[in-house]
């Protein structure tokens, strides 16, 4: 009862937090640049705390984990409005896609194609969350024993992998394939395992997190030494720092959170999402009022997919419905960009 409590206030306060990607469209100022990756993995980290979440409840409830009604409620939430997008950015951009990168796109893999167009260059993030649902449920099914002992590792070897990455001169260390990222999603995993045992997090805490979580992005790794600096310890401390006030937020909720545009942003955020690279971020100058209208097509997203989609799921699915970390996910799906 307790977990189902502390996920109910969560998902209410995550719609707050897509406002910090507007920096990358220039928005707002040019200095919250620094911050475009954090709020990455500030979803990453949610991410992994819902979806265990769903899995644990699921497990409670039956002592097993449902692999088939986890995948297919997720392939309502995630792929119509996706397929929606994706044949939109085939005919509109068909020019500039070559084959391989249509079929990373469909595949969820485009996380892997380091020369991926601009158009859909955004959608890396959705693959590392697909390849994030395709391993951990059946994971956590097989060795829901080991699971703890499985995600220090995941954490432990992130590193490893990225400075291997950089000593063979990978593009950005590999950031963005799943290894690389993985640790972000195993520290939410860890956050729903052991959320609800530990003690309120106070204040000043809370504080020294917010500021590990404002100047880690901006530190310079510009040498080798700096480099694995980063890795091997301001990561950690950043990603540990955003679960810590992830779980502060839920202890201590915050009403300017709940406030009812915010709320709204975070319905149609995941149309956001989707929309954003032709209409916020496409490279060449464009007038402002695209922004609005990305905004408009996000909103028909929402209203005339994935609704009648979820709806439709509803009717056709068996099984308790998980209200809070539904409704969580599809709120938070903005920020993966």
């Amino acid at each position: 009862m307790l977990a189902a409590m502390l996920r109910c206030r969560l998902v209410k306060r995550i719609p707050s937090l897509v406002v910090g990607h507007l920096a990358k469209s220039g928005i707002v100022p040019k200095l919250l640049g620094n911050y475009a990756g954090t709020g990455v993995r500030i979803f990453f980290v949610i991410s992994g705390y819902l979806i265990t979440s769903i899995l644990l409840d699921g497990h409670a409830q039956t002592s097993a984990i449902n692999l088939r009604q986890f995948y297919i409620r997720r392939a309502y939430r995630i792929l119509p409005a996706a397929t929606v997008f994706m044949l939109f950015a085939f005919v509109m951009y068909w020019h500039q896609l070559h084959w391989y990168d249509i079929g990373a796109v469909l595949l969820y893999v485009v996380n892997f194609d380091g020369a991926r167009p601009w158009m859909v260059a955004h959608l890396w993030s959705l693959g590392v969350e697909e390849q994030f649902y395709f391993l951990w449920p059946s994971v956590l099914r097989k060795w829901y024993r080991q699971s703890i002992t499985i995600l220090i590792g995941v954490i432990v070897f992130a590193p490893i992998y990225s400075a291997a990455c950089y000593h063979f001169r990978v593009p950005s260390g590999g950031y963005g394939t799943f290894p690389a990222v993985a640790d972000n999603l195993a520290i939410g995993c860890l956050l729903a395992i052991y959320g609800s045992r530990i003690p309120k997090i106070r204040p000043w805490a809370a504080f020294s997190m917010v500021l590990a979580v404002l100047l880690i992005p901006s530190y310079p790794a510009n040498t080798p030494l700096r480099t694995l600096f980063m890795l091997f310890v301001l990561w950690p401390i950043l990603h540990c720092s955003i679960a810590g006030l992830v779980l502060h937020v839920i202890q201590s909720p915050y009403r300017i959170l709940n406030l009812a545009p915010v709320v709204w942003l975070g319905k149609i955020s995941y149309g956001l999402y989707l929309w954003q690279e032709p209409f916020f971020f496409n490279p060449s100058r464009q007038p402002a009022y695209r922004l609005f209208l990305g905004i408009g097509l996000a909103s028909l997203s929402y209203y005339l997919v994935e609704q009648p989609v979820l709806r439709l799921r509803d009717r056709k699915t068996a099984g308790p419905r998980s209200e809070t970390s539904e409704t969580g996910l599809a709120m938070c799906e903005a920020l993966q960009s």
